[in-house]
Formats: C-alpha cells, structure tokens, sequence
C-alpha cells in the first residue's frame, strides 16, 4: 500500500495526528483524553510516517531514540509522585499551583506531570515496537 498518493499525504497526516494528540493529552484530566490515548495518537501518527517513508528516515525525523523518550516519561511520571511526598501527602496526591500572566490564570499540577510522562511513556514504547517491525536497527 505504499503508493504515490500515500508517501505524499503521510507526513501531514502524521504531523497532523502528533498536534491533536498533543491536544487530546493537555485536555485529559477536564474532558476526555489523557496521555494514554494521546500517546496511541501521537504512536500511530508515527507509525504511519514509518510505513510509507521507511523506518530509516523516521529514526533520523525523530531526532531521539523512542526508547530515551519512554525512559524519559518514566522519570517525569515518578517526579510527580515523588512531588507529593516533598509536601508531605500521599504519594501520587494531585497538587496545583496557579500563576497570573499578564491577567490570565495558568494552572500547574502534578496531574499534568503524569500525564505528560505517561504520553511520553506510550509514544515511546509504541514507536519502538513500530520501527522494530518496520526495519532493522542498523537501517540507517
């Protein structure tokens, strides 16, 4: 199925699918989302942009190894809870902190820490296994 139309809608569908999965991740503790689901978004936008250009070219687009990335929402997702415990409260207990910029209010919370380990988690172990199966490591 890799044809001429496919290899030239992949990339903007797959950077579209990245921006709404960003989307879906921000909003997920109000609405519906969360950074599961944002990250099988974000996974399957890359997943697609592999299919159709190769998973050489899109180890080289994504700049970093899947794998660092999914070490990397590990961490951030511990450092919410290990927050809690700074505060004295139960681990993984949700903490807000709220700024004013220039008139309007902006929320920081460790909800959105662990929201954005877990996206970062999922977009890295899925894209891992998808260029797993799409081509061998030393492809490049």
């Amino acid at each position: 199925m890799n044809t001429v139309i496919f290899r030239t809608a992949a990339p903007a569908l797959s950077a579209l699918m990245l921006v709404f999965s960003v989307f879906v991740m921000l909003r997920g503790h109000n609405e519906p989302g969360g950074g599961f689901i944002g990250g099988l978004i974000g996974a399957s936008g890359i997943a697609i942009y592999s299919i159709s250009a190769g998973a050489a070219a899109t180890r080289r687009a994504l700049r970093v190894h899947p794998i660092t990335l999914a070490g990397l929402g590990v961490v951030l997702a511990a450092i919410a809870g290990f927050v809690s415990l700074a505060t004295e409260v139960p681990f993984l207990t949700g903490l807000w902190w709220i700024f004013e910029f220039e008139g309007a209010e902006i929320a920081l919370s460790t909800p959105l820490l662990f929201d954005i380990g877990v996206y970062a988690v999922v977009v890295g172990a899925i894209s891992t296994i998808a260029l797993a199966l799409d081509g061998e490591e030393g492809d490049d």
